[in-house]
């Protein structure tokens, strides 16, 4: 199993390259972590996007690059960016669309077009990795699904279920989160919890470990759950965090990004092809690692 991000970029680097296609490149960020995938031989990319600002931006600062990337020229229209860069991905061109400075929701709409989009049937949903001490932990969804029910959190648990395979964990421990652990009526995510663990028991969820509801602490702290008498494979130590809702998965994802200072991975599967939605604040190692999680689930 994939414990931290240097087995991922070892791991990632063993594999066959893959081409990325940036919506909006026309960043400093998306366009150093372009660089930084092509020196670590991740994947090569395609930048969308501003075409001056960004020949510029290389060749003063990385000169040796110069020539190293193609570059199709939007101008600063976002929309016609992410439009672009999905019409790549239909062309054969590039295996992962990435967000560049273009707004999540803009590229996303690109992604869902009836006629011209990357749906295949199933519902988006973002995965954030984030590396702690002891392994990679998977949270899902804080960037999609704003208040999700029971089918579309079995989606968000597939998804995140098939990034997990990719990280080489075969059955990871799902933890459907919420307040308590026990079914109370007037909390939802404990009635939606209760439900789908119900599914999990009939075999209607295949290839991990579900269990919930199971309060935080619980999920990841082995002490906490026995200190609880709770008995189950999954607590204290999930593989995977199912949040309720996106305000949840928000806050928890920016807490441990800006208090606990864990490096962090963002994916969103659901699509033809990976998508990588990192926040445009995000640093250009957090997008260069969102390309190598990319390369890993596009296998």
């Amino acid at each position: 199993m994939i414990n931290n991000f240097e087995q991922l970029l070892t791991k990632v680097k063993e594999k066959k390259n893959k081409t990325v296609i940036i919506a909006a490149a026309h960043s400093s960020s998306a366009i150093d972590a372009a660089i930084m995938a092509k020196k670590k031989n991740i994947a090569d990319s395609i930048l969308v996007g501003d075409e001056p600002f960004i020949s510029k931006y290389i060749q003063e600062n990385f000169p040796e690059f110069a020539n190293s990337f193609v570059i199709i020229n939007t101008g600063d229209d976002l929309e016609l960016a992410a439009a672009e860069s999905v019409k790549a991905i239909h062309d054969g061109k590039a295996d992962i669309l990435q967000k560049g400075k273009c707004p999540t929701a803009t590229l996303i709409k690109a992604v869902l077009d009836k006629n011209k989009g990357l749906r295949k049937g199933a519902n988006l949903s973002d995965i954030l990795v984030y590396e702690h001490p002891e392994k990679l932990i998977l949270m899902s969804d804080g960037g999609i699904n704003l208040y999700p029910g029971i089918d579309e959190k079995i989606s968000i648990i597939n998804n995140a279920v098939k990034v997990s395979h990719a990280l080489d964990n075969p059955k990871p421990k799902v933890a459907l989160l919420a307040a308590v652990e026990v079914v109370n009526s007037k909390m939802p995510a404990t009635v939606d919890a209760n439900f789908i663990k119900e599914k999990y028991m009939k075999d209607q969820i295949t290839d991990c470990i579900v269990d919930g509801p199971l309060a935080f602490d619980c999920a990841i702290n082995k002490m906490a759950a026995e200190a609880k008498g709770i008995n189950s494979e999954v607590a204290g130590d999930a593989d995977i965090l199912i949040v309720p809702n996106i305000e949840a998965g928000n806050i928890f994802g920016k807490s441990i990004t800006y208090y606990c200072k864990f490096r962090v991975a963002h994916i969103v599967m659901g699509a033809k092809v990976p998508i990588l939605i990192t926040s445009r604040v995000d640093n250009a190692e957090t997008k260069m690692l969102s390309i190598a999680l990319g390369v890993l689930s596009a296998q």
